[in-house]
């Protein structure tokens, strides 16, 4: 006959709470893992949503050609002042922030939106919102131009 043990707890009575511990601890991390999941392809979303919108605002400044100009000499060119107010009035009709200015090459209007989406998720952890920004420049061409040209 083997020797009793007879200090200490019984086997079954030293491991008792240990798994409760356990899914606590693994539910956190599941629901981080969700959080990362649901509100990191709602940044994707937003990202997408803000690029779009600046193409659409891009397109609207860069539609208002300089009629002086066209008139004067058959060029045109992109009136700066009205681009940059049809864009403004483009964005505040869809209600987003953004600026506008005139692109790094001649004729261009360059538009920048930020979008800002709350969280579903991640605000039980304290990220309450995520930012997404999105650029776009539109191009004015006369006519229609082949490759190259």
């Amino acid at each position: 006959m083997l020797p009793r043990r007879l200090v200490g707890p019984k086997p079954a009575e030293a491991e008792r709470g240990s798994l409760t511990l356990m899914l606590a601890a693994m539910f956190v991390m599941l629901l981080a893992l969700v959080g990362l999941v649901v509100d990191g392809s709602a940044k994707l979303a937003a990202a997408q949503n803000a690029t779009s919108i600046a193409q659409e605002a891009a397109r609207a400044g860069a539609g208002m050609v300089s009629q002086q100009t066209a008139y004067a000499n058959g060029s045109f060119i992109v009136d700066e002042s009205q681009a940059e107010t049809a864009a403004n009035q483009y964005l505040a009709t869809a209600g987003y922030d953004g600026s506008v200015s005139a692109g790094a090459q001649p004729n261009t209007i360059q538009v920048v939106v930020t979008v800002t989406e709350p969280t579903k998720i991640l605000s039980l952890i304290g990220i309450d919102t995520i930012h997404a920004t999105g650029t776009a420049t539109a191009q004015l061409f006369s006519g229609v131009t082949g490759p190259g040209q």
